[in-house]
């Protein structure tokens, strides 16, 4: 079957789709002109083997009309412990991002709340201790004797 939904595959006319659900149809379509009914976890296997993302296509969406979300866009925020996330999200997500959303099925299995409880310990901010560099005539005489000993071993190598 693989050879003949390849064969099918060649003769499938050229064009850009950039909605899926027409581009699955149309390939159903293709398929079922050449007897070939795929299942429909080796329609949805196609459709994503020879598709590509596109920012121009229509937004994919599910069975009940939402949007999918796109694995590649998907990001974490870190929010304050005690900061009501739906609020931090408004004031710093939303400018950025119009049409992001916060994934509610995402929860703590300890509170139960919206979001995955952690902790973040920035050691730079509480461990770092300054150490000013080098003073600039201090840098440069290393960098002249280096230099000279690596002259001195090149007359070497050459002489």
């Amino acid at each position: 079957m693989l050879l003949q939904v390849e064969a099918a595959l060649r003769e499938f006319p050229e064009g850009l789709y950039l909605d899926r659900e027409k581009f699955s149809k149309v390939l159903q379509s293709h398929l079922g002109t050449r007897s070939l009914k795929p299942s429909a976890s080796d329609l949805k296997w196609l459709c994503q083997s020879l598709s590509e993302r596109d920012e121009e296509a229509e937004i994919c969406t599910n069975k009940a009309g939402e949007p999918e979300p796109d694995p590649e866009l998907r990001d974490y925020e870190n929010v304050p412990l005690k900061e009501c996330i739906y609020e931090y999200f408004e004031r710093e997500v939303k400018p950025h991002v119009p049409d992001a959303w916060i994934d509610e099925s995402k929860t703590d299995e300890k509170d139960g709340k919206v979001g995955i409880v952690g902790y973040e310990i920035p050691f730079n901010r509480h461990f770092y201790k300054y150490v000013p560099p080098r003073p600039l005539e201090e840098i440069d005489a290393e960098l002249e004797q280096v230099s000279s000993e690596i002259m001195t071993l090149l007359h070497e190598v050459t002489a």
